[in-house]
């Protein structure tokens, strides 16, 4: 009887040291990306996903993409930016934790105003108001780029 306890433990540790079986599920938030046409919202997407960038177009209406992290994943709702389909954004505001706003930082002054217009809108949204916001000031790699202190 010592023998199988002895065994046993010995059985249990190695299973312990060796065997961990599945890794526990990492959790999941629901985050909505925002911006105009052209930002860059699903190239970056797309780069979080390692997927490839060659045939990007512009999103029309919306797309989900599950992007995994060490230690969550995220579940993006990426919304197209053009005119027609900027005004059906808030449909698709609920349930999300976390907001991401894309913008492109060597865009046209005027473009860099209606996106800042489109950003305190998003940042009033009953439903965004309180949640975390990341703005991202994409194309920095283009000459005409502003820097993060000039897309205030």
């Amino acid at each position: 009887v010592s023998d199988l306890n002895v065994f046993l433990e010995e059985e249990n540790c190695f299973r312990a040291l060796c065997c961990k079986g599945p890794p526990p599920p990492r959790p999941e938030y629901d985050v909505v990306c925002i911006g105009l046409t052209g930002a860059g919202k699903t190239s970056l997407l797309s780069r979080l996903c390692s997927e490839g960038s060659d045939g990007i177009v512009p999103t029309t209406g919306f797309s989900i993409k599950a992007v995994p992290f060490p230690n969550a994943i995220l579940n993006v709702k990426e919304l197209g930016g053009a005119d027609s389909i900027k005004k059906y954004w808030s449909r698709y505001y609920q349930g999300s934790q976390g907001v991401v706003f894309v913008l492109d930082s060597a865009s046209s002054d005027e473009d860099l105003e209606a996106a800042r217009n489109e950003l305190h809108s998003a940042l009033q949204h009953p439903q965004l108001c309180t949640l975390p916001f990341l703005i991202l000031a994409n194309h920095q790699d283009k000459p005409a780029a502003r820097t993060p202190n000039q897309v205030n």
